[in-house]
């Protein structure tokens, strides 16, 4: 995608990938910019009546009360966002900013915040001129919506504030803006508020994690499927016929993933008809579709969230088509941070259940003749024995992480805003389970590639010899022992990125 046009109607999760992580410019479509205008024309009117209204003749928060006069609410939106931009910490990753940006530009465009269509341009500029505001991880509580993170970003608009640089130092917003031929903007009354208040930050991140979860449990199914391999483990608790009476649709998926994963190996066949072959496999092996696909069910609900999230008008106040303009709670970030912390909780498991695998496979007494920690000569060696330690620490980290931030509610603003979401928090800690999860992802894959070679001269599945084929140089053959952690980086980004599925895929047709 090379470019994304903003429509009054709002725009779709590709469209959010392709700036956030792409190249892709931003346009406005000229029915975008008479939309603003339409809406701006209602708060210019309010302006020239005197009525009271919130955010645009008052006081915000616990100030809503407070009265402005009308030469004095120009210096109120921009008072607005110095006060607002105070977050601390590490900056945020700049995928996550640009996404921000472009929910933010699609809030405005939809025509219900009163701001003139100079606004949406200038944040679109920053979007085509690569500048990314500084925003700092802590400050946001999803109650306002992401007032912290949104006014680092509307700072930067008014010549003020923070930038990343190209190597990710701080840099000044105005040297930024005068490099880029840009000029700061004035804003008028309501467009300070109408640039922070919503939940782009937190839905900006779910977007993100929802293409990354539909990977990685994808990958999580040929991680299983390596590993049950390896373990000379049976194919039959993943026909479909076993999980069309358990009608959840992930778990058919995930099955139907798993049994294609295990055909054409000579090290199945090697066990098939074996009467010693045990009658049950342990749960970690036997259960994969169960907790990958109740996985893949929550996933699809959280994309559900998502799109509707992507229609919604979360500004506050918003003018109506009508001349009104109403205060409205759909700023708040339930929804998401919901979604969030149920899908955190989903992945953990799926990263939880491999760890199991995994250590299965080490162990000399449940890997059906496996050497001892995948090692041909262990007690010199100890093979990957303390990679299952780094797998079992991120597992408890998860279960840390797990724990959902969108109960942990604290009242702010002189007890106006006495209920928070705590969006952005679950937002960001999905974030960070999935990361973990790559990382558990690839410690199964180190071990069943490894187990599977240690299977040799059996021919493992297609699956099998496209996974030793891509850690083949990283792995090497079973051996002594090596230098660990490079050979980890090196599956997590086979398991990261796109090669090693698309090779599989060449071989047995597209994973769900």
């Amino acid at each position: 995608m090379t470019h994304v046009t903003i429509q009054p109607t709002g725009i779709t999760a590709d469209d959010v990938l392709a700036v956030a992580r792409g190249t892709a410019t931003v346009v406005l479509a000229p029915a975008t910019v008479d939309a603003m205008a339409t809406s701006r024309a209602i708060v210019d009117g309010i302006e020239s009546s005197g009525r009271p209204v919130y955010g645009v003749s008052t006081g915000f928060g616990a100030l809503a009360n407070t009265f402005i006069a009308p030469e004095r609410r120009a210096e109120l939106q921009h008072a607005l966002i110095r006060s607002h931009a105070a977050g601390v910490g590490a900056p945020m990753p700049r995928e996550v900013v640009r996404a921000m940006m472009l929910l933010r530009v699609r809030s405005l465009a939809l025509g219900r915040s009163g701001v003139r269509p100079v606004v949406a341009e200038a944040l679109v500029d920053l979007l085509n001129h690569d500048i990314t505001p500084w925003v700092p991880e802590h400050g946001s509580l999803g109650a306002s919506g992401d007032l912290a993170p949104l006014a680092h970003c509307a700072l930067v608009l008014l010549g003020e504030g923070w930038v990343l640089g190209p190597a990710g130092e701080r840099q000044d917003a105005a040297v930024a803006l005068t490099a880029a031929g840009l000029k700061p903007i004035e804003l008028a009354a309501k467009e300070g508020l109408a640039l922070i208040n919503g939940t782009d930050g937190m839905l900006g991140m779910l977007l993100l994690a929802i293409h990354d979860a539909e990977h990685l449990f994808a990958m999580a199914d040929v991680t299983a499927a390596l590993a049950i391999e390896a373990m000379l483990g049976s194919e039959r608790p993943f026909l479909p016929e076993l999980h069309a009476i358990r009608p959840h649709p992930g778990q058919a998926a995930s099955a139907a993933n798993i049994h294609r994963l295990l055909q054409d190996s000579r090290v199945m066949d090697s066990h098939r008809d074996d009467l010693a072959h045990a009658v049950q496999d342990a749960y970690s092996m036997r259960c994969a579709p169960q907790v990958a696909g109740a996985a893949r069910d929550t996933l699809d609900f959280v994309r559900t969230v998502a799109a509707r999230e992507l229609v919604s008008v979360v500004d506050n106040p918003v003018v109506l088509p009508d001349g009104r303009v109403e205060s409205t709670g759909n700023f708040h970030g339930a929804p998401l941070g919901f979604a969030a912390d149920f899908l955190a909780i989903a992945a953990a498991e799926v990263g939880a259940i491999a760890e199991r695998r995994v250590d299965r496979l080490l162990d000399v007494t449940r890997s059906r003749e496996l050497p001892a920690f995948l090692s041909p000569d262990a007690g010199v060696n100890s093979g990957l024995m303390i990679a299952q330690y780094t797998a079992a620490g991120i597992v408890a980290e998860n279960r840390r992480l797990a724990a959902p931030a969108s109960v942990d509610s604290l009242p702010t603003s002189g007890m106006q805003e006495d209920h928070v979401s705590m969006g952005w928090a679950a937002a960001k800690k999905l974030r960070t389970v999935l990361d973990n999860l790559t990382s558990l992802l690839a410690v199964e894959l180190l071990a069943g590639v490894r187990g599977l070679q240690l299977r040799a001269p059996l021919r493992p599945s297609p699956a099998g010899r496209a996974a030793v084929a891509a850690l083949g140089a990283a792995a090497g053959e079973p051996g002594p022992d090596v230098f660990l952690a490079p050979v980890m980086e090196a599956a997590r980004a086979t398991v990261s990125d796109r090669d090693l599925r698309t090779a599989i895929e060449r071989e047995i047709g597209p994973l769900a």
